[in-house]
């Protein structure tokens, strides 16, 4: 499906793995012009580098801490030299996990998750800002959790819970100009093979969904691609979960 992407120019944080790294590909491939965060060097930093080489001129590496206000100020200043301080779409992706019991959650944990999980939206979406044209599109990637809750993961769910609210109060701030600002909401996702999870785990999540599947990162590139282009003109402050209908 054309959604109207081509020499869009695009911003994807956590772009080198995973759901991000499957967006990152996914816009390229519609013909926009990708900038892609990653937080260390690592194989799969310079991977996607390589690839992005091969699937066209005008993309972006850059390598930035979007938990840290200054880190991000530098990644802002990055993407308007190389869009000329025009930016189309934002995709915050940032995010990590956490497991712990509640009455055992230090601080610093609960604060780690936060920072990756929230902080690091306002961060970005403030420093780019200025930047983002009329008719922008934002799209944060949340976790399907965030209603249902997690035992073992307060921090966790809290965290994902309050880009429901920033994703619908920022789209009425930003409705005057046009821009419009979603959320997808994965579920499990498989973004290695196996996922990191016993296979009985995996069994027990696939039997949940109505689909008989994992979610695969391509499942949730395709939802951005959707709330990023021309075809959903219309849809802002909206949640799409994309979990195989648990």
């Amino acid at each position: 499906m054309d959604h109207g992407l081509h020499g869009k120019h695009v911003l994807v944080t956590g772009g080198s793995r995973g759901i991000g790294r499957a967006t990152v590909h996914a816009f390229a491939k519609a013909g926009a012009k990708v900038v892609a965060v990653y937080h260390q060097p690592s194989e799969a930093s310079q991977q996607l580098a390589n690839e992005l080489k091969e699937l066209g001129d005008g993309h972006l590496m850059v390598q930035a801490d979007v938990t840290d206000a200054a880190s991000t100020a530098h990644l802002a200043e990055a993407v308007s030299a190389h869009f000329g301080g025009k930016l189309d779409v934002l995709v915050n992706n940032v995010g990590v996990d956490g497991r712990a019991a509640f009455g055992e959650l230090a601080e610093e944990e609960w604060h780690r998750v936060m920072d990756h999980n929230v902080t690091s939206a306002y961060l970005v979406t403030n420093k780019v800002l200025s930047q983002l044209v009329d008719g922008a599109a934002i799209v944060n990637i949340g976790s399907s959790l965030a209603l249902r809750g997690r035992a073992f993961g307060v921090h966790y769910t809290a965290s994902k819970a309050a880009l429901i609210g920033l994703t619908r109060a920022l789209c009425k701030e930003l409705g005057p100009r046009g821009i419009r600002v979603n959320l997808v909401s994965p579920g499990v996702t498989e973004t290695e093979p196996g996922g990191g999870l016993p296979p009985h785990v995996q069994q027990m999540i696939v039997g949940m969904t109505a689909l008989g599947r994992m979610c695969q990162p391509e499942d949730v590139a395709g939802a951005v691609l959707y709330l990023s282009g021309e075809t959903s003109k219309y849809v802002t402050g909206s949640t799409i979960n994309v979990d195989g209908g648990v």
